[in-house]
Order: structure tokens, then sequence, then C-alpha cells
């Protein structure tokens, strides 16, 4: 096990709370002014994971804690102290949330496995609000791109082939059936594939969160990080407009927004897959280690 002194992980522990604070400024001042930012507060409002707990630091499992008095860790859930150590209890962990760490395991090993498609162009916002009253629509704040006629055009004129269920459950009623799968939670080990933006989005607010604190704070914010430039794309290229927010539209309805889509999506799938690779590593190291009993 490898062991930081005290000056090391409280040196750690300062940049962390810094670049959390960076990174969650503006949704907390927006919280505090009771307003609403339609894409940068997805990762707090949608994932259950909240800016305090993002704020808190951890050395990730097989990283052991000198000064173990001094550590605020000794009084975490999952923490062990011993021989003036502090550090993860895997053993805990893994009765605790054994079944939870399992199946994400199978999940990022199956998509990780997979091909990515590249043929969904962000459809899925759109069929969020298809044929709906323009008062039901979830960012109604903020206008439609081609108005309601024009985006169910778009929807009616694609072949909708959304793989996720977390999306395609906020489908309208009227879109489901258009969509050629129908995802379920059950299904998820079966359809999920790297290409897709949501399953990228996951890897922090479904994966990385539940491997807490096992994983270490560093990748949980690479995780985050590749959630956040993600969810950029995914409402640049939804049906609304978001220009005066910053965010110039992909015109995913267009040969030109398609290409300008594909090509990021390509990217966030690469450093998907990275990523992926170092949490099947951490979970594989926190089922050896209970196996091993140490």
């Amino acid at each position: 096990m490898q062991v930081l002194d005290e000056p090391e992980w409280r040196e750690r522990t300062a940049a962390h709370e810094a670049h959390v604070d960076s990174a969650t400024a503006a949704h907390l001042a927006r919280r505090r002014d009771h307003r609403k930012h339609p894409v940068e507060d997805f990762l707090f409002t949608y994932y259950s994971f909240k800016p305090a707990q993002l704020r808190r630091w951890h050395p990730g499992a097989g990283t052991a804690l000198g000064g173990a008095a001094q550590a605020p860790h000794t009084g975490w859930r999952f923490y062990a102290e011993e021989a003036g150590l502090v550090h993860v209890d895997v053993e805990a962990f893994t009765a605790a949330r054994g079944d939870t760490l399992r199946f994400v395991r199978e999940l990022l090993v199956r998509t990780a496995g997979r091909s990515a498609r590249f043929g969904c162009f962000g459809l899925h916002e759109w069929a969020m609000v298809y044929r709906l009253d323009p008062s039901d629509v979830r960012h109604s704040g903020w206008p439609l791109r081609l108005g309601a006629s024009g985006t169910d055009a778009v929807v009616e004129s694609h072949q909708v082939a959304c793989s996720h269920f977390d999306a395609y459950r906020f489908f309208t009623p009227a879109a489901q059936p258009l969509n050629a799968l129908a995802p379920t939670r059950e299904t998820q080990t079966a359809l999920e594939q790297p290409g897709c933006l949501h399953a990228g989005m996951d890897l922090y607010g479904r994966v990385g969160v539940n491997l807490v604190p096992a994983i270490s704070s560093d990748l949980l914010m690479d995780c985050f990080e590749l959630a956040r430039d993600i969810r950029s794309l995914d409402m640049r290229a939804s049906p609304y407009d978001l220009r005066d927010l910053g965010y110039e539209p992909v015109s995913i309805e267009t040969a030109e927004g398609k290409a300008t889509y594909v090509a990021e999506q390509r990217a966030f799938a690469e450093r998907g897959q990275v990523l992926r690779e170092r949490l099947i590593a951490v979970c594989d190291d926190i089922l050896q280690t209970a196996r091993d009993g140490t």
C-alpha cells in the first residue's frame, strides 16, 4: 500500500478543493439566487452527487494517509485506521456496495468491448420534446431553434436510434415508438456502446460516484470533466437555441452539423474508453483485495 505523509495529502487535498471550487462556483451562485442553467447545472441536478460530496478528497483504495489523527477521513464511512495510518476499508466497502460494484464493472467491460456507433446525431434531446405542448418542454424558458413544428419534422425525417435507457425513458410517448430500440434497465449491459454521449457522462454520474471512496478523486474529476464537456455538445446539438448563453448550435439537421457532431462524438468516445479502462482496473483491484482479505 502506498503511504502519503501528512504534508503531501494536505497539499493534494487543497489542490482538489480548489479545483472543485472553481468547477462548481457558478452553479452554487445560481442556486443561491434561484436561477437555472440548462447546460451547466445538469451534472448537479440530474445526478445525485452534490458539490460538497465532490469536494471531499479521497486518495482511493490502496493508498494510506500518515498522521491519521489529523486526517478527517478517520471519521468518514468506509475508512479504517490502523498503525497510525488511515485508508479505505475495502472489505467493508465491498460488503456494502458489492452488487453495485459488480454491476458497474460488467457494464464497463461490455461497453468497452463494443464498437462505437456514431449515427444517432443527438436526436434523443429532440425526441424528448417531440409533439409536446410548449409549456411542457423541460427547458421551457429557452426557445426551440426551429420551433415546435420544425423540431417535430427533424425527428420524423430521421431514424432515431438511441441505445441508452436513461435517455430513452425521457422520450415523449409519441417519440418512443419511433426509436429503433426499446432500451430497459435490464438490457442496459447488452445495449450500452461507447459512442453514446450519455454513456460517457455516466462514467461520472453512474459509475464514478458509486465507487467513492474507493476511487481516487483524481480519476473522479477526470470523469467529471469529460461529462461536463459532453453535456456542452449534448445541448449545442439539441433543439434549443442557447446562443444567448454562449452556446453555438450544432445544426444536426444539416450535413455540416452532422459531420461536426460525429467528429466531437468520436473524440469523446476515445476519452471515454481510456477512462473505462482505468475504472475497470479500480473495480478489479477492489474485488481482488476483498477476495484476498487484505
